[in-house]
């Protein structure tokens, strides 16, 4: 029977998301807060077979998703992102009802961790809001860098609460020594199946002295005592970045594609 457009259940993103969960770790942690808006292509005995997430960021994943050109569109996204395949279906189909983009990331690597690395030996903790006025221009910082967009000028107040509901809940670490961020990272998505890291960070004066992969070991480590996988992913171009993951043992499983408006 022939696919068709539905407005998905939890149980069935979560059993769409449990075939692969570091490709969809995003779409699994939406799903489990309840927190954002799906369209799927559904197959006629129920399953899904392709899924997006629609909001700031649009996230496709699966085959189809030119299915969901009209409905992406309509919510005016400032991203799209994920596997390289489903967002390369949904871009060919949907660019005449976008605006231009400003910027197509091709080949992203993601790159997977599942077993503990050498202990780093640092000062690697769970952040605090005592942290906050630390994190805050460093998370601003480390934005900037990956996406050329300052959200203390687009946004300041809605970007420190973000950075702050990060914090409370559990999902950023840093290390911090002699006044000077040697690390910071944050969790873009949780699940009992995996952690996908976001904006590895190390204040630039302190950069190229090995800190940084000393501490993303330790994080691995941290995180691998609660959930089976750790990833994240990259721009190709990021060389000492790919440097670092494969540093730490890190693997290139998938790629993924963004497209930034």
């Amino acid at each position: 029977m022939r696919a068709h457009l539905v407005e998905p259940s939890t149980r069935q993103i979560l059993a769409y998301c449990a075939d692969d969960p570091v490709e969809r770790v995003f779409l699994a942690d939406v799903a489990r807060r309840e927190s954002g808006r799906f369209v799927a292509l559904e197959n006629g005995d129920g399953a899904l077979h392709a899924l997006c997430h629609l909001g700031t960021n649009v996230v496709p994943s699966g085959s189809g998703c030119g299915a969901f050109a009209e409905v992406a569109a309509r919510v005016s996204p400032r991203m799209l992102i994920g596997e390289q395949g489903a967002v390369t279906e949904l871009w060919d189909a949907a660019r005449r009802r976008l605006p231009r983009a400003r910027e197509d990331r091709l080949s992203q690597p993601v790159y997977l961790s599942t077993t503990p690395p050498e202990p780093g030996g640092t000062g690697l903790r769970v952040a605090t809001r005592a942290d906050l006025d630390v994190l805050v221009p460093a998370c601003a910082r480390a934005h900037f860098e990956e996406l050329g967009v300052d959200p203390l000028r687009r946004d300041p107040s809605g970007f420190r609460w973000r950075t702050r509901a990060q914090i409370e809940e559990g999902r950023s670490w840093l290390w911090l020594e002699d006044g000077a961020l040697r690390f910071k990272a944050e969790a873009s998505a949780w699940t009992p199946e995996a952690v996908q890291l976001q904006q590895v960070w190390v204040d630039p004066p302190v950069r190229r002295r090995g800190y940084a992969a000393r501490a993303l070991r330790d994080l691995i480590r941290l995180l691998l005592d609660e959930v089976p996988a750790v990833c994240l992913f990259v721009r190709a171009e990021n060389a000492p970045a790919i440097h670092l993951y494969e540093t730490v043992g890190m693997e290139h499983v998938l790629d993924y594609r963004s497209v930034l408006f």
